[in-house]
C-alpha cells in the first residue's frame, strides 16, 4: 500500500516537472493557416496527467490521502521547476497547480458516488480553468513582472502581439497561448477518461490511511 502511495507521488513530481519545463516551448508547427506556435505549448499535452494522479490516488486513499500527494508533489515539482525554468515560472506553476488540485480533490469527493465518468470529467475540466488562469497571468502578464525584478532573472514573458489562436486580433502572445493550452488541456482531460476507467477497475475504493503500512 506504502509503494502505491510513493509512486503516486513520484508520478505526480513527473508530470508536473515535466510539464513546467515544456510550458516554456510553444509548438512550431502549422495547421492549414493557423501557426501552433501562436496559440500551444507542449506543456498542455502533459499536465493533465496531473489531475488523473490525483482522481485515482483519490478514488483509491480518499480525499485525505490525495491533498497529500497534492502537497507533497507541489513542493518537490516547484523545486525542480526553480531548476528547469526561471523562478516566476516555479512560482506560477506552483500557485496554480496547488489551488487546482485542492479544487479537482474537492469537486470529485463530493460527485465520485455519480456516474464514473461525472467525477473526473467535471473535476478535471474545472481545475484546468483554474489553473490555466492562475498560471498564465502569474507567469507571463506583465503587472507580476515584479516577480521577475525580485529574482534577478528574467523569464522571457510572452508579451509581444500575435493573432488570438492564430486567426483573430492580435493580442500578448501569452493570452493566445493560454486559450490554445486550455483547449487542449480540456481534450486531453476528455481523452484521459479511457485510462481513468481502466485504472479504476484495478483500484479499490477508498483504502484508509495510506502510508500507515
Amino acid at each position: 500500500m506504502f509503494a502505491r502511495f510513493v509512486l503516486a507521488v513520484a508520478a505526480m513530481v513527473a508530470v508536473v516537472a515535466a510539464s513546467n519545463f515544456l510550458v516554456q516551448f510553444p509548438v512550431q508547427a502549422r495547421l492549414g493557416p493557423v501557426d501552433l506556435a501562436d496559440l500551444l505549448t507542449w506543456g498542455a499535452f502533459t499536465y493533465p496527467l496531473a489531475f488523473l494522479v490525483t482522481d485515482l490516488t483519490n478514488r483509491h486513499f480518499g480525499p485525505q490521502g490525495a491533498r497529500l500527494v497534492v502537497v507533497i508533489g507541489f513542493v518537490m515539482a516547484v523545486a525542480l521547476s526553480v531548476l528547469l525554468a526561471s523562478p516566476r515560472i516555479a512560482i506560477a506553476s506552483g500557485s496554480a497547480f496547488l489551488i487546482a488540485q485542492l479544487l479537482d480533490v474537492a469537486i470529485f469527493d463530493r460527485l465520485r458516488a455519480s456516474a464514473w465518468w461525472r467525477a473526473p470529467l467535471i473535476s478535471s475540466v474545472a481545475g484546468s480553468v483554474i489553473d490555466t488562469l492562475i498560471f498564465f497571468s502569474l507567469a507571463f502578464a506583465a503587472p507580476f513582472s515584479v516577480l521577475d525584478t525580485a529574482f534577478g532573472r528574467a523569464d522571457g514573458s510572452l508579451t509581444f502581439p500575435a493573432p488570438f489562436l492564430g486567426i483573430g486580433t492580435e493580442v500578448e502572445l501569452w493570452t493566445s497561448l493560454a486559450a490554445g493550452d486550455l483547449v487542449v488541456k480540456l481534450l486531453v482531460a476528455a481523452a484521459l477518461l479511457a485510462p481513468y476507467k481502466v485504472l479504476r477497475g484495478l483500484l479499490a475504493d477508498r483504502v484508509v490511511n495510506p502510508v500507515a503500512v
